[in-house]
């Protein structure tokens, strides 16, 4: 059973970088986008790319609440709880199977 356990473990620290990366990624992005960057320069072609599928939707339901857009926090939030619930339960459950 211990094997699941680290399974689990290992799922979680993974889920834990990778969500904790594309934070910064969002961050990153959303702080270039106050400068008017250059947007064929490729990082942020590459920033853009990685973001927007998942900020337009955002964009979609709450809309532009004036000249601030509120996306990327409600995204970092998200990253934040899913970092706090999602990857703490599994880390729990695979320390629980050991």
């Amino acid at each position: 059973m211990f094997l699941f356990g680290n399974f689990f473990i290992a799922i979680a620290n993974v889920l834990d970088i990778l969500l904790g990366a594309y934070m910064w990624i969002v961050i990153i992005s959303a702080l270039i986008s106050w400068v008017r960057p250059d947007p064929y320069n490729p990082i942020v072609r590459f920033l853009y790319a990685a973001t927007e599928p998942v900020l337009r939707p955002i964009r979609r339901k709450i809309g532009f609440l004036g000249p601030i857009d509120f996306s990327p926090m409600i995204l970092i939030l998200a990253i934040i709880f899913l970092r706090t619930f999602v990857v703490r339960s599994l880390m729990e459950m695979g320390s629980q199977m050991r």
